[in-house]
């Protein structure tokens, strides 16, 4: 019933900030309060980026904090059974060494095909508590952005922003908009900077004409990805607005422009002309000036990084993880190309010591077929992100999906056992004809935090491989793990 569901969520979320006010992890949940049924379609889509807040850096912690209370303390208050009183309504209490028999029947189920692996990791302590072919390598879908996001965030940090500029030659004759490899820019955004720019125009070259060429040598390589036009993901580009999207909402499948840089920059001096600047011709590509004598005339700045992996972990937001993977390749000094961005993010992802045998990123966003990562590597990643000690990498945990309640998530766990991981379990979702993953994190009844990941090949129906997936991550939310 959506007060059951409401509680559940609410019982989670106070565990998970238990867990980071003790250090154990830091990963807090984007909701503050439990939605009912009815409402999730509408939270889902109120904010794209997530949840977690970044208005400004958080009060400073005491050097010692104090211990917190017990999560059983916890969900007493909140007139919810202690965690003795589930784990003897489950009778699912478990040793880690004893996860087999509560998994290995779900894992069984025809709807994941004949391949399927898995990795069950104590994020607090890294243990491995239960594995079935979890270091063997699959194609991921797009599980893979948390590998994609993991590394953007260790490269860059999370308060990286990406610029989109406007420079004007010596001259001032010849304006260049200057594509910083951004996805999010829109209209709004392209107006401001237009408007900016015709403001230091006519400081700089007075009210003369001017002709616009726009510049997307940023990126380099293949502008398609290797699926081919889809609506996907648009041509990978250094400069588009609304991610190239024609139509449709703003996030999932829809028609895109063959051109989005083209198309951006038509509309740029269609917006600079309304802000009093002549423009001669048509814009044209062209390389920005560069030297002492070139000027820098506006600027405008995505949201910050931390923001941007959350929408892309939430909504799985191919264009955005393509751009993520780029952003990554230039920190690193390696060509902005597909190909240079999968060894960016393989060597950030060694530098962080994760298991990497057989791993392999032909994109950012996990729609090639060829990318390869383990359960292992996942979990692992997942583990990294929880770790106090790497603050930077929190946003993976929190941009995650919550089962029945947002983003990928929203429409699944609804009926059933997956009824009872509903937001308990915070998933990234992977899907691809004939594949289908979730990896992500479950608290337990006894406020533990699992990270786990679930990969499943050459299935038959993607509903069914979905259902089996969800009651998977479902069952550890309803597992009490016991130490040894």
């Amino acid at each position: 019933m959506p007060e059951a569901r409401t509680w559940q969520l609410v019982a989670g979320s106070a565990v998970l900030g238990l867990a980071l006010a003790a250090g154990a992890v830091t990963a807090a949940g984007p909701w503050d309060s439990g939605q009912r049924k009815a409402e999730r379609a509408t939270a889902a889509l109120a904010d794209a980026r997530g949840g977690a807040h970044h208005a400004g850096p958080p009060p400073a912690a005491p050097h010692r904090p104090a211990p917190a209370p017990s999560a059983a303390g916890v969900l007493r208050a909140l007139g919810a059974p202690d965690s003795a009183a589930a784990a003897g309504r489950t009778g699912s209490t478990r040793t880690g060494d004893d996860l087999a028999p509560a998994l290995v029947p779900l894992l069984g189920d025809p709807g994941l095909g004949t391949l399927r692996t898995a990795s069950v990791v104590d994020a607090a302590t890294g243990k491995q508590l239960y594995g079935e072919g979890a270091t063997t390598p699959m194609t991921p879908a797009s599980t893979v952005k948390i590998a994609t996001t993991s590394a953007a965030l260790s490269a860059l940090g999370p308060d990286h922003r990406i610029a989109t500029t406007t420079v004007a030659a010596p001259d001032g004759r010849t304006v260049t908009l200057v594509g910083g490899g951004d996805p999010t820019l829109d209209r709004t955004r392209l107006k401001a900077l237009a408007d900016a720019t015709a403001r230091a125009l006519k400081t700089h070259a007075g009210t003369a004409p001017v002709h616009l060429t726009y510049d997307t040598s940023l990126y380099k390589g293949p502008v398609l990805h290797p699926i081919g036009p889809n609506e996907n993901i648009a041509p990978v580009t250094a400069l588009m607005t609304d991610e190239g999207r024609t139509g449709g909402h703003g996030t999932g499948p829809a028609p895109r422009t063959a051109d989005p840089a083209g198309d951006t920059a038509t509309a740029f001096a269609g917006l600079l002309r309304k802000a009093g600047v002549r423009v001669d011709g048509a814009p044209a590509p062209g390389r920005a000036a560069t030297g002492p004598k070139a000027v820098q005339l506006a600027r405008t700045d995505s949201a910050p990084l931390a923001d941007l992996v959350e929408r892309t972990l939430t909504s799985s937001d191919n264009d955005l993880a393509e751009a993520l993977a780029r952003q990554t390749a230039l920190a690193r000094r390696q060509p902005a190309s597909f190909a240079g961005a999968g060894k960016a993010v393989h060597d950030e992802l060694a530098r962080l010591g994760l298991p990497l045998a057989g791993a392999r990123f032909a994109d950012g966003s996990g729609l090639d077929r060829t990318d390869r990562v383990s359960a292992a590597l996942l979990t692992a990643l997942l583990t990294r992100a929880a770790d106090p000690a790497r603050p930077a990498l929190r946003p993976v945990l929190t941009g995650l999906p919550v089962g029945g309640f947002t983003g990928t998530l929203a429409g699944r766990f609804d009926t059933g056992p997956a009824a009872d991981g509903a937001g308990l379990v915070r998933a990234k979702t992977g899907t691809l004809t004939g594949v289908n993953t979730l990896a992500g994190t479950v608290v337990t009844p006894d406020g533990r935090l699992l990270a786990f990941a679930f990969l499943a090949g050459r299935t038959d129906s993607p509903h069914a491989a979905q259902a089996a997936l969800d009651r998977l991550s479902a069952a550890l939310a309803q597992t009490t793990v016991a130490t040894r």
